[in-house]
């Protein structure tokens, strides 16, 4: 079951009965996930995951056994998931084997999406991926940059964006923008441990990496970061 409110995780977890494990973004489309918990109390663990690590002392008040930090690596979705394995009852077999194949799922090449879908007046268009520069949010409204200098509004907001692209390529740097490597022209340091980016094709917006991101942006320049 996959919800992106909390309006609507509450609604399906006070009608239904409580799933074995909870993998819960903070940032859901109406507001901070913490709000489901006042209406409802989590009958089951839950793996918090999130952009931002501020939130991590608030997450193990509700139940939660790991808390993983976007962009997620595999090895440390794999350790989340084998601590609740652990927790787990031996006459519960059947809930082992399902998350075994979980565990395994994730430790198999993930295929990122290839396309995008985009809307243009009364057009709609398969946008590869690869051709896109950036992503980025302007007035609470979200587009996409391609390489040849076109720009066009689209669905989905950063979050939802952020989980469908190649991570080896693209990089969250803040709140407003996922940049491809490919469209960083220059780098400079910049105060509090943070990088300031060049894009190409040019933005006016400021394209600086914040500082909660930045060690994970220096290793995902170097490919060490998955």
């Amino acid at each position: 079951m996959h919800l992106v409110s909390i309006k609507s995780a509450v609604s399906w977890l006070s009608k239904n009965e409580h799933p074995d494990l909870i993998l819960m973004d903070i940032q859901l489309a109406d507001g901070n996930s913490f709000e489901i918990f006042k209406s409802i109390v989590p009958k089951c663990p839950v793996i918090f995951i999130t952009a931002y690590d501020q939130f991590a002392l608030q997450a193990f008040k509700f139940n939660s056994i790991d808390y993983l930090l976007k962009p997620v690596k595999k090895t440390e979705l794999e350790h989340a998931l084998t601590k609740f394995k652990e927790h787990v009852s031996s006459s519960r077999p059947k809930e082992v084997a399902d998350l075994e194949k979980l565990i395994d799922l994730f430790k198999s090449k993930h295929e990122y999406q290839k396309r995008i879908i985009i809307r243009f007046a009364d057009k709609i268009k398969a946008l590869e991926i690869k051709d896109i520069a950036y992503f980025y949010t302007e007035n609470k409204v979200n587009y996409l940059a391609t390489f040849d200098n076109k720009t066009f509004p689209i669905d989905q907001n950063l979050d939802e964006i952020e989980a469908i692209v190649d991570h080896a390529v693209f990089f969250r740097i803040n709140r407003q923008f996922i940049v491809n490597i490919n469209a960083i022209k220059n780098m400079v340091s910049y105060s509090k441990s943070r990088v300031k980016l060049e894009l190409n094709p040019h933005t006016d917006m400021e394209t600086i990496v914040s500082t909660e991101r930045s060690p994970n942006f220096k290793g995902w320049l170097t490919g060490s970061v998955s």
